[in-house]
């Protein structure tokens, strides 16, 4: 594995997902399904408060339609509070630009919106995004992550949140580009050949990436696991 780009040039980047005790993180439709109870709802939506802004690839968005917002209202007045927007910035690793402008992304709720495209995006679909989110070009055929991240500290943020899905979790790990990983494990089996897991990708033949136990603890009906990612 690479050496990852010094964290002074990026911003803290940790992976939070919940997963079935086999490892799935969707169906075999490639459809969320509900694996974590109110609690760890509660403790991500805590997370992304906290957090600067929020990454997920464009297969999440074509699949989950997710917002991505805040959902405690107070949480949201404590952002407004301390001067931020209601929401962090939600980013989508989009390449080639799909992100539909009427996905829920785009339309619910306050906060900036960021399109990370590569450089052989169609341009009407560029131009169309233009118009209700900043676009970041970082790469030729694929978004360069290292790239993005880089770009995304030199906007200010410093703290970033990462809901996968399993193509964006394998480019960031393989790459080096992530300092924790919390997986929630519930008390369901999903299976299936096709079905997503945490990590998918072409997956390590060597330098496997290894992690060091920060927490364990039981959540509800399932296990909250904290891993340090040990580059």
């Amino acid at each position: 594995m690479e050496k990852k780009p010094d964290i002074s040039t990026r911003p803290f980047v940790f992976i939070n997902a919940a997963m079935s005790a086999d490892g799935k993180i969707a169906t075999i439709k490639r459809r969320q399904t509900r694996i974590s109870g109110n609690l760890d709802f509660d403790r991500m939506d805590e997370l992304r408060a906290t957090s600067e802004a929020i990454m997920v690839g464009i297969g999440t968005v074509l699949s989950d339609n997710p917002s991505l917002t805040v959902k405690s209202k107070e949480r949201r007045e404590t952002r407004r509070s301390m001067g931020f927007e209601e929401n962090p910035t939600r980013i989508v690793v989009d390449s080639m630009a799909r992100t539909s402008v009427d996905a829920d992304i785009m339309r619910k709720g306050e906060g900036k919106r960021i399109i990370a495209v590569c450089e052989n995006a169609p341009q009407e679909n560029v131009l169309e995004l233009s118009k209700i989110a900043e676009i970041i070009c970082a790469g030729e055929r694929n978004v360069n992550l290292a790239k993005l991240l880089i770009e995304l500290k030199n906007h200010g943020i410093r703290k970033l949140m990462v809901e996968g899905g399993a193509t964006l979790n394998w480019g960031l790990i393989s790459e080096g580009l992530v300092d924790e990983i919390y997986t929630f494990i519930g008390n369901i089996i999903l299976g299936g050949r096709s079905a997503p897991t945490l990590v998918d990708g072409e997956g390590f033949v060597s330098d496997f990436c290894k992690l060091g136990l920060i927490s364990c603890e039981i959540l509800e009906d399932g296990v909250l696991i904290k891993w340090k990612v040990q580059q």
